[in-house]
């Protein structure tokens, strides 16, 4: 086989001599290349071709980096071919050996066996090649891979996505500082000057004003109609009159001056590298300047890193972006997760209502996915694009917001069918589908109905009374016949009587008032009970 290998000397060729089981043994093949001695018994020197320059080097690196077939590789490879043509050539890029394959018709071959020998050999190379030494190996590796990161970054300066890292993050801390000086002029300058801060709601106009005019006496003389409306300049010099204000020195108002100049410098230079911004953004990434906006835009690159590192993100991370301190709480106790993060700023996630806000949010997310892969791994740098996905978004919004009913399984080629209007008023009607149907009945016929269930009622409670009175009888007769044939001592007598005076107790508690018939024929049964213990004591 023919071994092919690129350094910054040039291109080396070694024919392969190593038997088939070595081979097979990838795992123990770096055992081979332990000592320069032992490399030379397995590989040795097929030819050599050293480069004339660095630009050639660089050249031919730069092809072999992209897998593509440089020119003075083309013309080594043929004169080889001439001369081995039933070679094989181990190639370790798949893709250049796929090229050579084409062009060349040569026989490849990439395996991990491959990669085992590039490795040996780049480890032993000292000992390989002769009349090269160390130091000046050491030199030339270095100044091939300091020209070969000087062209990476000349060959695409617009894709340089660090000037956008590096701006949005100057323009958000130009922010803070601003608002921290426009609250420091608006707090020293209203000692001075109080009712003007309520006069003038726009900061940068405030400032303007101060420093043209300095003391509030000076108010009256100033022309402010290049700065401030008509009505609010004659307000202003009206309550400069009446201001209750305190008296300050020109010292003082020398300092807000200056304070208010640094105000209006950092607001135009923020103007301008807002401006500055949004054509690095146009120039880098147009379709995701499209979907989102500019700032947005920008911060999510900054978020991520870089433009490559943002589209390696799957839609769902993209979603929820710069909101990972609520998502992780979220999870920690186990809450609802956060619905959308830096992308809640854009405009569409904005123009939509509070119950809409997280649909829109995923369907921007992922239709923002695709326009980052677009802008980050394509070729063509227009916005089209991003301009088809953000119409999409719009018309999914505007069905959300009408109610609209869409069709979503099918070829999706199906137009949306919406419900028929109908107006529904807010004055609540009565329902009658709720009422009974059965048909009325007369009043009589209620009575009677009535006066038939009471009667039910009264028998069943006098059956009961009937059979309560019948136990009370035979329990009674038990009782007589014992005192009759025993004569026994007067207290189990008293004990009798106790426990039938219970018995009775309990029966009349249980029974109603029943008829007067029933409660006659226990009054006789009583007082002939009375009459036998009497005649027998």
């Amino acid at each position: 086989h023919l071994l092919q290998t690129s350094l910054n000397i040039g291109f080396i060729f070694y024919p392969q001599v190593l038997d088939e089981k070595k081979l097979q043994e990838v795992d123990t093949l770096w055992r081979e290349f332990e000592t320069p001695e032992k490399a030379n018994k397995i590989v040795k020197l097929k030819h050599f071709e050293k480069f004339q320059d660095t630009t050639e080097a660089l050249a031919a690196s730069t092809a072999l980096v992209e897998g593509k077939l440089s020119k003075s590789l083309k013309k080594i490879l043929k004169k080889l071919v001439a001369k081995d043509a039933h070679e094989q050539l181990a190639i370790a890029d798949a893709k250049l050996g796929g090229v050579i394959k084409d062009k060349l018709n040569l026989s490849c071959i990439h395996s991990p066996m491959v990669t085992e020998l590039m490795r040996g050999i780049r480890s032993q190379i000292e000992g390989l090649i002769t009349g090269l030494p160390s130091r000046e190996m050491a030199a030339m590796c270095l100044g091939l891979a300091h020209s070969l990161s000087r062209y990476k970054l000349k060959f695409s300066p617009d894709k340089v996505d660090t000037m956008i890292v590096q701006a949005i993050s100057l323009l958000d801390d130009l922010d803070k500082e601003l608002n921290n000086y426009i609250m420091r002029c608006r707090e020293w300058y209203g000692w001075h000057f109080p009712e003007l801060g309520k006069i003038i709601t726009d900061n940068l106009m405030y400032c303007k004003c101060v420093w043209k005019v300095g003391d509030r006496k000076n108010v009256s003389t100033a022309d402010l109609s290049d700065i401030l409306p008509e009505e609010i300049e004659e307000d202003v010099k009206t309550a400069a009159e009446i201001s209750m204000g305190t008296e300050v020195s020109e010292e003082d108002i020398n300092n807000i001056l200056h304070l208010c100049n640094q105000v209006i410098d950092i607001s135009e230079y923020r103007t301008q590298l807002y401006d500055y911004l949004k054509n690095r953004m146009m120039a880098i990434a147009p379709n995701l300047t499209v979907m989102v906006g500019e700032l947005v835009g920008a911060r999510l690159i900054a978020h991520a890193g870089s433009l490559l590192n943002l589209a390696k993100h799957p839609a769902s991370t993209v979603q929820i972006l710069g909101a990972e301190k609520a998502l992780f709480r979220a999870l920690k106790t186990k809450r609802d997760t956060p619905k959308f993060g830096l992308i809640y700023h854009a405009s569409l996630v904005g123009q939509s209502a509070a119950k809409n806000k997280g649909k829109i949010s995923r369907m921007l997310a992922a239709k923002t996915a695709l326009t980052i892969r677009y802008d980050a791994l394509g070729e063509d740098s227009s916005a089209e694009m991003g301009a088809e996905n953000r119409l999409k978004v719009e018309t999914r919004l505007r069905h959300l917001e009408e109610r609209g009913i869409r069709r979503i399984s099918g070829t999706g080629k199906a137009l949306a069918r919406a419900d028929k209007y109908q107006h529904r008023s807010e004055v609540k009607t009565y329902d009658p589908s709720g009422d009974s149907t059965l048909p009325a009945v007369p009043k009589k016929r209620k009575i009677e109905e009535m006066e038939e269930g009471q009667t039910e009622v009264t028998v069943k409670a006098k059956k009961i009374k009937v059979e309560i009175i019948d136990n009370i009888e035979e329990l009674k007769n038990s009782t007589e016949e014992e005192d009759v044939e025993e004569s026994e001592p007067v207290k189990k007598k008293k004990k009798k009587k106790e426990k039938k005076q219970r018995i009775e107790e309990e029966a009349a508690s249980t029974e109603e008032p029943s008829t007067s018939t029933a409660m006659e024929s226990t009054e006789k049964k009583k007082k002939k009970k009375k009459i036998k213990i009497e005649q027998e004591d």
